[in-house]
């Protein structure tokens, strides 16, 4: 008897570890971090060259974080729908002093390999600052004039693909639609969080 109690006092903590670990798994991915708060016009400072006549659509991305893969995954097929009509650039941050391979990831190589796509080095996070992007995958789209007309993430949750007002919102707005939503949460890694970094620093 006293066997059986045990046995089911362990099965029963065993369950509710699991209970716990799940539930703290869906809060993180849930977890949105902070939105930035973008300049409502093109910023002058930015070294970004636009292409005349065409929105341009800009994301951050920090090159460690896996949460990010997913920005990607939605940029690759958003750009499927809208070649041609939007200029897109992804610039991936790269602290002063580290390796000079340290932000060209799977990441990079991913994005590099959309069509209608730039990508380009954010040295010291110097555009991240300019556009005052504080999160991984932080998306902003300007119209040819200059005009923010959206700022957010991609993504429905941390890490993961399917349908999400960003996605939606961007194709609206490039196709001089109206979008639900002009802004909307951001699921990444923080941009100048120093922990992903120090781990890849050597």
């Amino acid at each position: 008897m006293k066997k059986k109690v045990v046995l089911a006092l362990i099965a029963g903590l065993w369950l509710l570890l699991i209970a716990v670990g799940v539930r703290t798994l869906m809060r993180y991915e849930h977890t949105s971090g902070d939105p930035g708060n973008p300049p409502a016009t093109w910023p002058s400072q930015s070294q970004i060259q636009r292409s005349a006549g065409l929105p341009a659509l800009v994301m951050l991305v920090h090159p460690q974080c896996a949460c990010s893969r997913a920005s990607i995954g939605e940029l690759e097929m958003l750009m499927t729908r809208a070649q041609g009509r939007v200029k897109t650039y992804v610039l991936f941050l790269k602290p002063v002093g580290f390796p000079g391979s340290w932000e060209t990831t799977d990441l990079w190589d991913s994005a590099a390999r959309i069509p209608g796509v730039t990508v380009l080095r954010d040295d010291d996070g110097k555009e991240a600052t300019i556009f005052h992007a504080a999160t991984s995958g932080q998306t902003m789209l300007y119209s040819a004039d200059g005009q923010l007309l959206f700022s957010g993430g991609i993504t429905g949750s941390r890490g993961h693909l399917g349908d999400n007002d960003g996605y939606d919102s961007i194709l609206s707005l490039i196709g001089q639609g109206a979008p639900e939503e002009t802004r909307t949460k951001v699921f990444g890694c923080p941009l100048h969080d120093s922990g992903p970094r120090s781990k890849h620093q050597e």
